[in-house]
C-alpha cells in the first residue's frame, strides 16, 4: 500500500459549494486568492468566499444563462458573458454593482480581460470576436473572418495575439495590432469548442465536441502533442502555470489532468455526477476548480506539481486501476519517446458528501449601477435610477437604431439592454410598468429557497401572496363563467 506521504501528493477535493439551481458553466479564481466565481444556467454569478464560513454572494440580473466568466488582473471586477446578448462587469463585494452594455446580435459564448486588465475580448453567436475598452466601456473593433458560431476567444498573456475557435471548425489567430488574422488551423473533424493559452505564450490548445485536444507551439505552428483520453467531449481544460499539466474537463463526467512534459495522462477524477463543463487553475496553480451539470463547484487542491510524477507513480503502483492509455500523435514532441504501453492513470474518486465544507450563507444582490449602450459609434453610460418613463436622463430614447463603422461592426436595434429590476428600457407597446417588472422579479425570487435579499423592492413574501391573490381571483372567475354556462 502507498504510504501517507505519497496520497498526500494526489490532486485532493478541498471544498464544495451548493447554491446554483441548474449546470454551472463557468469558474475562474480571483487573483488575491480570496474568492471563487461561478456562473450557471440559473442566470446567476455566484462568488464564493475562500475563507471558512465566510459568506457566499448571489448576482442577479442577466435575463439568460451565463456562459463565460472572469476575473480582472487586479481581482477589482468580475466579467460575465451572456445568452441574453449582453455583457456584464461586476464589482465582487456586498454593493453588487453592476455595468451592462448590449456586447454581440446573438448569444456572447465567452468573455475574457487582457494581460493589463484595459480590454475584453468576447466572442459570439454572430460570428464575430470582439474587443472592448474597460475603463471607457466601449466596442473597439471587430474581428469577422469566422463563418459559424465562435465559441471561446482569449488574449495572449502579452495581449498581442487573440486566439479563436468555433463551429466552422477553425483556430483562428489575430494581430491586435493590425487586426489581421495571421494563422487558422483547421480541423475537420469536428468543431472547437474552447481555446487558451499556455502561461509562457508559446502554446496555444484546443479541445472539440469530439473529445480531442490539440496543442500547437505558436513558434513553429506545428501541432506537437494530440490527446484523445477522453471518451466524450471536452467543453473546458486550463494550462498549469507551469506549463507543465493541463486539466480538461468533458462530459463523460470525468477531470483528466495531463503531464505536457512527458505527454500522457496521470490522473481521473471522477467527483462530479453528470458533464463536467469547467475547469480552472488558480492563478498560483495550488488549487483548481470544477463545475458541472450536478450544480456543484468542486475545488481542489493541486498537490501533484509538488513533485516528479514518475516517483508518485512507483509509490502508487499497487493502488492503481486499469484505464485506458492515452492515444498520442506527437508531430513535433518536447523530447524523443517511443510510444510504449504505459501504466494507467490512478484514478480518484472523492465522495463528495463526505467533506467537511459547509454550505455558505447566500446573500443575494441584483442592483445594476450603469446601462451602458452604443449610440451612434460611441459609448454613453446610463444610470438605471434615472431612467423615467423610458427615457433615460440623457433624454435619448430608450430604443434607437445604432451603428458603427468599426471593423464592420454593426448595432443590434435594441441598445438598452434589460437588466433585471435595474433597467428598466420603456419599450412602446408592452403595457407594462417599471413597478410591475419589479413584483415579476420578486415573485421569481419567492421561489428560492430563503436567502437574505439586499434590494429596495418590497418583500419576496409580500408580493408572492399577492401573486396567489390573484391568482384565486382569476380562478373563482372561471368557475363563476363555467357555472353560468351550465
Amino acid at each position: 500500500m502507498p504510504s501517507m506521504a505519497s496520497v498526500l501528493e494526489d490532486p485532493s477535493l478541498e471544498r464544495h459549494f451548493k447554491g446554483h439551481k441548474g449546470a454551472v458553466i463557468c469558474t475562474d479564481f480571483n487573483p488575491n486568492r480570496k474568492q471563487l466565481a461561478s456562473g450557471s444556467v440559473d442566470k446567476t454569478l455566484m462568488i464564493w468566499n475562500l475563507a471558512p464560513k465566510a459568506r457566499a454572494f448571489r448576482y442577479v440580473g442577466h435575463q439568460d444563462l451565463i456562459t463565460g466568466v472572469q476575473f480582472s488582473p487586479s481581482g477589482h471586477l468580475v466579467a460575465t458573458s451572456s445568452k441574453d446578448r449582453t455583457v456584464r462587469l461586476w464589482t465582487p463585494t456586498m454593493k453588487g454593482e453592476s455595468t451592462v452594455f448590449k456586447a454581440h446580435t446573438a448569444t456572447v459564448r465567452s468573455v475574457a480581460f487582457s494581460h493589463d486588465g484595459q480590454r475584453l475580448v468576447t466572442a459570439s453567436d454572430d460570428k464575430s470576436v470582439k474587443v472592448w475598452s474597460v475603463h471607457r466601456q466601449c466596442f473597439l473593433y471587430s474581428l469577422n473572418q469566422h463563418t459559424n458560431w465562435v465559441r471561446c476567444a482569449r488574449f495572449s498573456p502579452d495581449s498581442h495575439l487573440i486566439a479563436s475557435c468555433g463551429d466552422d471548425r477553425t483556430v483562428r489567430l489575430w494581430d491586435t495590432s493590425t487586426k489581421h488574422c495571421i494563422n487558422c488551423f483547421t480541423d475537420p473533424a469536428e468543431s472547437a469548442t474552447f481555446v487558451g493559452f499556455n502561461s509562457s505564450g508559446t502554446c496555444i490548445a484546443s479541445s472539440g465536441a469530439d473529445s480531442s485536444l490539440k496543442i500547437w507551439d505558436l513558434r513553429t505552428n506545428k501541432l506537437i502533442q494530440h490527446y484523445q483520453v477522453h471518451s466524450a467531449g471536452i467543453n473546458s481544460f486550463s494550462f498549469h502555470p507551469s506549463n507543465n499539466y493541463l486539466i480538461s474537463g468533458s462530459s463523460d463526467s470525468t477531470v483528466k489532468i495531463l503531464d505536457l512534459v512527458e505527454g500522457r495522462l496521470i490522473y481521473t477524477l471522477h467527483g462530479h455526477k453528470g458533464a463536467v463543463i469547467t475547469v480552472a487553475f488558480s492563478r498560483a496553480g495550488d488549487l483548481f476548480a470544477s463545475g458541472g451539470a450536478d450544480g456543484q463547484v468542486l475545488m481542489w487542491r493541486t498537490n501533484f506539481d509538488k513533485k516528479s510524477y514518475q516517483d508518485v507513480l512507483q509509490q502508487h503502483s499497487r493502488r492503481s486501476t486499469p484505464d485506458p492509455a492515452p492515444h498520442l500523435t506527437d508531430i513535433h514532441p518536447r523530447t524523443p519517446h517511443l510510444h510504449r504501453q504505459q501504466r494507467s492513470a490512478i484514478q480518484i474518486s472523492p465522495a463528495v458528501a463526505d467533506t467537511q465544507s459547509i454550505d455558505p450563507h447566500v446573500i443575494e444582490l441584483g442592483r445594476s449601477v450603469h446601462s451602458a449602450t452604443l449610440l451612434s459609434g460611441r459609448t454613453h453610460l446610463t444610470p438605471t435610477q434615472a431612467a423615467d418613463n423610458g427615457r433615460p436622463s440623457n433624454g435619448l430614447p430608450a430604443r434607437h437604431g445604432a451603428s458603427s463603422g468599426v471593423g464592420g461592426w454593426m448595432g443590434d436595434e435594441s441598445t438598452t439592454s434589460r437588466a433585471g429590476a435595474a433597467v428598466w428600457t420603456g419599450e412602446s407597446g408592452g403595457g407594462r410598468g417599471r413597478r410591475e417588472e419589479e413584483e415579476e422579479e420578486e415573485e421569481e425570487r419567492g421561489q428560492t429557497h430563503p436567502l437574505e435579499v439586499l434590494s429596495g423592492h418590497p418583500s419576496s413574501l409580500d408580493c408572492t401572496l399577492r401573486h396567489i391573490v390573484k391568482q384565486l381571483d382569476i380562478l373563482t372567475q372561471l368557475y363563476f363563467q363555467n357555472d353560468g354556462s351550465a
